[in-house]
């Protein structure tokens, strides 16, 4: 789901990153308004380096092979961290890996971090519900790693089949695309069971983790 650079029209690349950098205005502005931001930079580094090396670890299905994101993890214990640990999450995956680009870092940003903050919204409306009854903190955490996934793969068909050049085929590049879209059911369901089992880890051994 990571945009590579030169696949894209320069005025959608530019677009991109001036709705990034809005979001990421925001996120920093909801950030300053807290008074444990200190408390949160240790938890936010490891999972940027956790969402970091997800990129690196592939899983084979069928017509494609796909990778663990993670962002409904982020979204579900950063809250308004999510989006600037996955800017820095793509990058040093764009510069190390080449997994995504430079140009599209800003469309990618959108396609992982919107996803993210709603996740974050998910997760913490089960406090609305339950409390910190442990079913419901995994099901809201199921929700959330499934949610930020699946959306995050519906906005990155949208993207890709919006901007396709005149030039290329388009039944087969969107027989190409739906493919990759189906392989990735799977991983929205996986996606969701591991932010389930974490969420709900976390809450028996350091709940403060996850209700921070």
């Amino acid at each position: 789901m990571h945009i590579p650079d030169g696949m894209l029209p320069p005025q959608v690349a530019i677009a991109g990153y001036a709705i990034s950098g809005g979001v990421m205005a925001w996120s920093l502005k909801q950030i300053e308004r807290s008074d444990r931001t200190q408390e949160q930079i240790p938890k936010a580094s490891l999972l940027t380096a956790a969402f970091f090396v997800s990129s690196s670890l592939h899983i084979p299905i069928p017509p494609a092979s796909v990778h663990l994101v993670l962002n409904g993890l982020l979204g579900a214990m950063l809250g308004y961290y999510a989006f600037p640990a996955i800017v820095i999450g793509l990058f040093f995956q764009a510069v190390m890996f080449q997994h995504g680009g430079l140009s599209t870092l800003g469309v990618n940003a959108i396609l992982m971090g919107l996803p993210a903050l709603l996740a974050g919204y998910i997760f913490r409306s089960r406090l609305s519900f339950s409390g910190n009854n442990r079913p419901w903190t995994g099901l809201f955490g199921f929700l959330s790693g499934s949610t930020a996934v699946g959306l995050s793969a519906t906005l990155f068909l949208s993207v890709v089949l919006l901007t396709l050049p005149a030039d290329i085929d388009p039944n087969l590049e969107q027989a190409s695309l739906w493919g990759l879209m189906f392989a990735h059911l799977p991983l929205v369901i996986l996606e969701g069971l591991f932010t389930a089992m974490v969420v709900i880890f976390l809450e028996r051994v350091k709940p403060e983790l996850i209700n921070g």
